[in-house]
């Protein structure tokens, strides 16, 4: 399976976001350790990573708690 991300609105609704694909679940991590805070600057409030169409974990807050 391939590994991507999720992009969430400040309701919980999916919206548009960079449409990466990832060989495994640490490359996806890696990538979003680099990109998060431009993914809140365009408007992306959580995400969650997914395998395939199955959810790893999420959605996780792109805000400080």
């Amino acid at each position: 399976m391939t590994f991507r991300w999720r992009y969430l609105d400040a309701s919980g609704g999916p919206i548009e976001g960079p449409d990466e694909e990832f060989d495994d679940q640490q490359q996806a991590e890696g990538w979003f350790t680099d990109e998060w805070r431009e993914l809140r600057n365009r408007g992306v409030d959580a995400v969650t990573l997914l395998d395939g169409d199955t959810e790893v974990y999420g959605p996780m807050s792109l805000h400080e708690a």
